[in-house]
């Protein structure tokens, strides 16, 4: 028995049988072994480019050796925390987010994901407003937990579950309109994306950011702003919003904020916003948020974001793999509906599931790690980390290439 057979069998016997179908009919049931840089190798030797990128998490690469380092000396001196004496670490992290964030963000809570923070962030809203309404989008991804998955505007994933948490309401995604008709009285927040991401990489148009956070300015409602995948540097920016110069009253924070080496998430909220918890400070807390092992891991994140100049980074690397990404597609008309994205995260719709399946299999076979928007089966993603280098974009295009014509050859267009 292979190790890949092994591992599987215990997915199948023990994890989610069905789960382990679904990788093996992905061609994604091959055993990761270790991994540096943008390269993931498996049990049998293989080398992989990894542009799936732990959906967001790997923004610093595998292993970045200046944030392993400070995990490492984080776990000889105190690894998980008191929860009754004060945490240097956390405290830390706290002022840097407060730096780095835009506009007059300044109190953070530090929980361990993504969707533990928006969960937070819905909760601050509401207490900080009296109100209970929240509106969020069609097709955006928040998360799994009950309040992120009533605000997740995906029926797939809200449907088994329901009765899901009441006040929740959904609006088509770049819609001024729809957004404003939806806003009442009763309305605590608009959550959204700046690029929703498990929709398919979808950018909104040219001051759509700008034009909600003029109209919750207006409504005298909050905005906040689901960066967890965006955030980091991932778009070429630090923050997805400052491409149009927006300052959201709440910020959500994960995935990449962990420098890939811990799982930490958070939100930073505007001071205004905390009254209530000045009263009652304890009202929302998390055992294990704030540990000083993760906040060393996105200490040393954050340094590493701003002296090594990520988000530039991103920005050049993303242009370039975009028009290589286009010249190929090109090149196959009736293949590729669309290549969009910003920076580093980068969507390819397929004109079918059919020809997006094949390329994403041929891809994998090449050594490129790829994988489906979760809301939008068409789409691959392409999410490296921002530290790629660029003879691996180079080989990330080329294998493109070969599983671009591979795929019509197998499909017969011609």
């Amino acid at each position: 028995m292979t190790k890949s057979e092994y591992v599987l069998a215990k997915y199948e016997s023990f994890v989610n049988p069905g789960l382990a179908k679904l990788l093996r009919f992905m061609g994604l049931s091959a055993v990761e072994r270790e991994a540096q840089g943008s390269i993931v190798t498996d049990w049998e030797g293989k080398r992989m480019i990894d542009c799936v990128g732990g959906y967001g998490t790997f923004a610093f690469g595998h292993r970045h050796p200046r944030i392993v380092q400070a995990v490492e000396e984080q776990l000889h001196k105190m690894p998980l925390s008191s929860k009754v004496m004060l945490c240097e670490p956390m405290a830390d992290l706290c002022e840097k987010l407060a730096q780095i964030t835009p506009g007059d963000l300044r109190y953070t809570f530090v929980c361990n994901s993504g969707t533990e923070a928006v969960e937070g962030a819905i909760k601050l809203a509401r207490i900080a407003t009296g109100k209970t309404k929240i509106i969020s989008m069609f097709n955006s991804f928040h998360g799994k937990t009950y309040g992120s998955l009533s605000a997740s505007g995906k029926e797939l994933y809200r449907a088994p579950f329901e009765p899901l948490l009441p006040g929740f309401v959904h609006v088509p995604f770049g819609d001024l309109e729809k957004l404003e008709m939806a806003i009442d009285k009763q309305t605590a927040a608009v959550l959204l994306e700046p690029i929703q991401g498990e929709a398919g990489v979808i950018v909104p148009p040219a001051g759509y950011l700008r034009a909600v956070r003029e109209m919750c300015d207006r409504k005298g409602v909050l905005l906040i702003a689901d960066e967890v995948q965006t955030g980091m540097g991932r778009t070429g920016r630090i923050f997805a919003c400052e491409e149009e110069e927006v300052t959201p009253d709440i910020l959500c924070l994960a995935k990449a904020l962990g420098g890939g080496v811990m799982p930490i998430g958070a939100y930073i909220a505007r001071s205004c916003l905390y009254e209530a918890y000045l009263q009652a400070p304890l009202l929302h807390t998390s055992t294990f948020g704030g540990n000083p092992l993760a906040c060393a891991a996105a200490n040393a994140a954050i340094d590493a974001l701003r002296e090594e100049k990520l988000a530039e980074q991103a920005a050049v690397k993303g242009d370039y793999l975009i028009k290589r990404l286009q010249s190929t597609a090109d090149r196959y008309p009736g293949t590729v509906k669309e290549i969009r994205g910003r920076g580093l995260l980068i969507g390819i719709e397929f004109t079918s599931p059919e020809i997006g399946g094949l390329v994403m299999a041929e891809l994998i076979e090449n050594g490129v790690l790829t994988a489906f928007a979760l809301n939008k089966l068409q789409v691959t993603r392409m999410e490296p980390p921002l530290t790629i280098e660029k003879r691996e974009l180079e080989q990330v295009a080329d294998a493109f290439d070969d599983a671009l014509q591979q795929g019509c050859e197998l499909l017969e267009i011609s």
